[in-house]
């Protein structure tokens, strides 16, 4: 795994910021390796993320917000720096539809998401086969109108004991309450079908047939306490025919949804993404 330092900076959109920070690395002998950058002039906003080799660089990274705060302080920034050896760990949630679960895992499994997964988290217990096959270890809460505060508090103990980095919601049918998005703010990862025209309520894919739909969609976004309504992380749609059954549309999504979850989990992993206000960059 490469070893590489990630500095992630939001600030008012002023002259000299990229030049002021490529030269500070290039001064304390680092080597940039990739360097996106966004300026929002609504907003007058400038965000980017710089990662470079730290190998020979001259502060120890410990000490880096020491040696960065005269910077921090002229263009009033907000910053973080992340290592890319660093394997953050993800709590996963799931009901009963297993495509998203199945496709984390495996991705998982494979390498392609560098992170560790210290437990999957459920109010089903139908998963726990396939929890059982990646052995990761698999906990059932039942959750029901009756005792719902009850199991959510048990959840909660349940991640504060793992303290996960992150939670990814792969088709967890329940709503988190606030004290979830407290605890985890811009931490909880969600995936929800987003069909042309918008279909609410139960068997959005039968309405979308119903209605005989061109397009069909996915979102993944970042959980706050409006519903489905938090900062967009990624989407993408396919096309439907005519001549495409309701299974094939509920198959087309099911597809979709996976991808585009684990698209937005890769990225918040190999932190790419930077939110303000309720909007990502997402630098890929």
């Amino acid at each position: 795994m490469k070893n590489s330092a990630i500095l992630l900076v939001t600030c008012p959109d002023r002259k000299g910021v990229v030049a002021t920070i490529s030269d500070f690395v290039f001064k304390h002998n680092g080597n940039i390796i990739h360097a996106n950058e966004h300026a929002d002039e609504a907003a007058n906003l400038f965000l980017m993320r710089v990662e470079f080799d730290p190998s020979a660089f001259d502060i120890p990274l410990a000490e880096f917000p020491k040696h960065f705060s005269t910077i921090v302080e002229k263009y009033e920034m907000n910053w973080r720096l992340a290592q890319s050896s660093y394997r953050p760990k993800m709590a996963v949630l799931v009901s009963r539809y297993d495509h998203c679960l199945v496709d984390l895992l495996y991705r998982h499994k494979s390498g392609e998401l560098a992170c560790d997964i210290p437990l999957i988290i459920s109010n089903h217990p139908d998963n726990k086969p396939i929890a059982d096959f990646y052995k990761i270890p698999y906990t059932t809460v039942p959750v029901s109108k009756e005792n719902k505060q009850e199991a959510e508090q048990k959840i909660l103990a349940l991640l504060r004991q793992h303290q996960p980095d992150f939670i990814v919601l792969a088709r967890y049918m329940q709503i988190l309450p606030a004290q979830f998005l407290a605890e985890y703010p811009q931490r909880i990862i969600n995936i929800h079908h987003s069909v042309l025209p918008a279909f609410v309520g139960a068997k959005p894919y039968h309405q979308a047939f119903e209605r005989g739909v061109k397009l069909i969609g996915a979102t993944s976004h970042y959980v706050t306490e409006v519903l489905d309504d938090g900062p967009i992380i990624e989407q993408d749609v396919v096309r439907i025919s005519h001549s495409d059954s309701l299974d094939d549309l509920l198959r087309k999504g099911r597809d979709l949804e996976k991808v585009v979850l684990s698209r937005a989990v890769r990225w918040h992993i190999e932190n790419r993404i930077l939110v303000y206000g309720n909007k990502t960059v997402v630098f890929t």
